[in-house]
């Protein structure tokens, strides 16, 4: 599973959203995927495509129907009431899941990610996976011919780029985040289509291309240190962007996003404000935490995982150790698949208590509009996060309050 948009179960309150409506929909998806193209399909699910199931049934007139789901591990074993797998929200996250996996996994082979002996076998997962992309897009009128020509034309910008043979500064970084800004923006334009909601196509075409482009940077953003260290092509790196410039450019690409989504009315459709608008302002909080922050070895990443150990036990003088299997498995559940997720409001790991307010640790917010926070993203922030001077987070980054 993969996906930067990860809706917070207890923020679901405030917006009178059933908290089990984004694991109903992970669910559907993730069955959808196995009874169409088989057990390795399911992982492809991709968390950002249940956004684009519950944003399809958010529109429509009436929910998608519903049948009963036998018991999962994933779910502790119980059923669940999920969308059938011939419903458009779940045939469109499917398209979207498989033709994002498969490139994902071609991407993975053209980066020597993996060994060579798993290139062929790779290989044949990413055909398939395209072919049934191709099948359920039909199924639901979607033309994903051009998605497919764009995101095949990925690997020559690249190249291009590298060389320094393709377009200049910002035109360059346009070129390598077009696939990503174009499949979002069909995608998210589809769901209108399939919801027949004809008006609201322009709007989440639109929003569609801002949330491909902060995908894209987001990405590059998050690895970029990885990717300086192990010598692999970085979209910022290659063009000279710095990560406080790329990190102006997703904040731009946010404002956009909500600009157009407010525009046609569409940020008073709870689900939407509940599964893409928090995650994705959550998400680019956490990303410029990170851009902020010093690095930190990768010895030390481990200590944020702390593993349960006897005090009798030898590892005991050990201090932190690397997550097993158990407290990884825990991991995924507590962030996918039981819909929990740490948001803005709420303490971390996410307990469904709110945090202190930034007034009432003692931070000026007097300049700030209302919307729970008024620290800065990075730079604006000092100490603890309290604001310094005009820096606060609702400055330009267009949130309706």
């Amino acid at each position: 599973m993969f996906g930067m948009l990860r809706p917070c179960r207890h923020g679901a309150a405030k917006y009178g959203v059933d908290p089990g409506l984004w694991q109903s929909h992970m669910c559907g998806l993730c069955l959808g995927l196995r009874d169409g193209h088989g057990q390795l399909a399911r992982s492809a699910t991709n968390t950002d495509a249940v956004v684009l199931a519950l944003l399809t049934e958010a529109q429509a007139a009436s929910p998608a129907p519903r049948r009963t789901a036998g018991p999962c591990p994933l779910r502790g074993m119980r059923t669940a009431r999920v969308p059938v797998a011939a419903s458009a929200p779940v045939q469109l996250a499917a398209t979207a899941s498989l033709l994002l996996g498969s490139a994902k996994v071609a991407d993975h082979i053209a980066d020597g990610d993996t060994r060579p002996r798993l290139h062929r076998p790779m290989r044949r997962v990413a055909t398939g996976w395209a072919t049934g992309a191709h099948t359920r897009a039909a199924a639901i009128g979607l033309d994903i011919a051009p998605l497919v020509a764009a995101i095949e034309a990925q690997a020559g910008a690249e190249q291009r780029v590298a060389a320094g043979d393709g377009l200049p500064g910002a035109a360059a970084l346009d070129d390598l985040t077009l696939a990503s800004r174009r499949c979002a923006a069909e995608f998210f334009a589809h769901t209108a289509v399939l919801a027949d909601r004809p008006e609201n196509v322009d709007a989440l075409r639109g929003a569609g291309d801002e949330f491909g482009r902060i995908a894209h940077l987001a990405d590059a953003l998050t690895d970029y240190d990885a990717d300086a260290a192990a010598d692999r092509f970085n979209p910022l790196a290659a063009t000279g962007t710095t990560q406080d410039e790329g990190y102006a450019l997703v904040r731009e690409s946010h404002h956009s996003l909500r600009s157009a989504l407010r525009t046609a009315g569409l940020t008073d459709i709870p689900a939407l404000r509940w599964a893409l608008l928090d995650p994705l302002t959550t998400a680019l909080r956490r990303i410029g935490r990170t851009i902020a922050a010093p690095p930190v070895a990768s010895a030390q990443k481990y200590q944020q995982y702390p593993v349960s150990v006897h005090p009798t036990d030898p590892r005991a003088s050990l201090g932190p150790q690397r997550p097993g299997v158990a407290e990884s498995i825990q991991l995924i559940l507590t962030q996918y698949c039981t819909g929990y997720a740490c948001c803005a409001e709420h303490t971390r790991p996410c307990s469904g208590e709110r945090q202190q307010s930034w007034a009432e640790r003692g931070c000026d917010c007097s300049g700030c509009c209302e919307c729970g926070s008024c620290c800065g993203d990075s730079a604006s922030c000092c100490g603890d996060g309290c604001c310094c001077g005009d820096g606060c987070c609702c400055d330009g980054c267009g949130c309706d309050c």
